[in-house]
């Protein structure tokens, strides 16, 4: 294929565990009053949408999946650049685990699309799991590239360099494809001056806003609500356990030669204690 490529970043909303505010006294997220903020590791997969946008003269379209205020997140993402973006906001998606969350986006993207390429983050932030973006992928049969550093989009074809273990593997890929962009990505530029005062202007302005960005919901795109929320999610959290604090004592050795500080360490530490500290 050749010219502009039509994209898709999937992006999330996550709460901010930098701070205490927002957290049970067990260590558990108060998703209603924790600070929110965009996935960190989707920062990497808006960077190469908007990457690709840019050597394809492509369009960007972000999606979300969560409750009404993840419309902040797609708002930021049309300051990058991004050119319209869907929110899937539906109370019965609460609690659903990957697997209803990769059924619900994948028929989403089959309402919305087709796209030629389609960009996750590795992982995010409140679950850790990495499993949604291949498990798109599946569903929607597609090829994925995961874990992927760099990319190029040369002759048509994706030519991308995924980390593997030990080292890296370049691929080639035929378009539609499916990326999960790792950390060792470009970090996310700036927003754009354009961007940043479109976004202002759709704050006041409901009727314009609705042309940038859209909430759709599970009858909209015709998913079934029982592979979905709590129904859909044959995951069980049978408990959690707050991790605690790892202490610990360090001792400053200064102003010694390495001879003498090797004597005193070996003279007055237990070698093995010392390197566990």
């Amino acid at each position: 294929m050749s010219g502009s490529l039509n994209i898709l970043v999937l992006i999330k909303q996550v709460p901010d565990t930098s701070s205490k505010a927002g957290l049970n006294p067990d260590g558990t997220i108060d998703r209603a009053k924790a600070k929110r903020m965009l996935n960190p590791f989707d920062r990497f997969a808006l960077q190469a949408a908007l990457h690709s946008k840019k050597v394809t003269n492509g369009k960007v379209t972000a999606l979300s999946m969560g409750p009404p205020p993840a419309v902040e997140i797609l708002l930021e993402a049309i300051e990058h650049g991004v050119d319209k973006g869907f929110l899937l906001s539906d109370r019965r998606l609460a609690a659903s685990d990957t697997l209803a969350t990769a059924y619900a986006l994948h028929k989403v993207i089959q309402h919305l699309g087709p796209f030629d390429l389609i960009f996750t983050g590795l992982q995010t932030t409140d679950g850790d799991t990495a499993q949604v973006g291949p498990q798109i992928a599946e569903r929607l049969n597609l090829p994925q590239v995961t874990y992927c550093e760099d990319f190029s989009i040369e002759g048509g074809k994706l030519h991308a360099r995924r980390i593997v273990e030990g080292g890296h593997q370049t691929v080639v890929s035929e378009f539609p494809a499916l990326v999960t962009v790792a950390n060792a990505y470009h970090h996310l530029e700036y927003k754009t001056i354009r961007g940043a005062r479109l976004v202002q202007e759709l704050q006041r302005n409901e009727e314009l806003k609705a042309q940038y960005i859209q909430t759709i919901t599970l009858d909209d795109v015709g998913a079934d609500p029982e592979l979905c929320g709590l129904k859909g999610s044959p995951t069980i959290v049978a408990h959690t356990d707050k991790v605690g604090q790892i202490g610990g004592r360090c001792v400053m050795h200064q102003g010694k030669s390495i001879e003498m500080l090797v004597n005193e360490i070996a003279a007055g530490t237990n070698i093995k204690e010392f390197v566990r500290q």
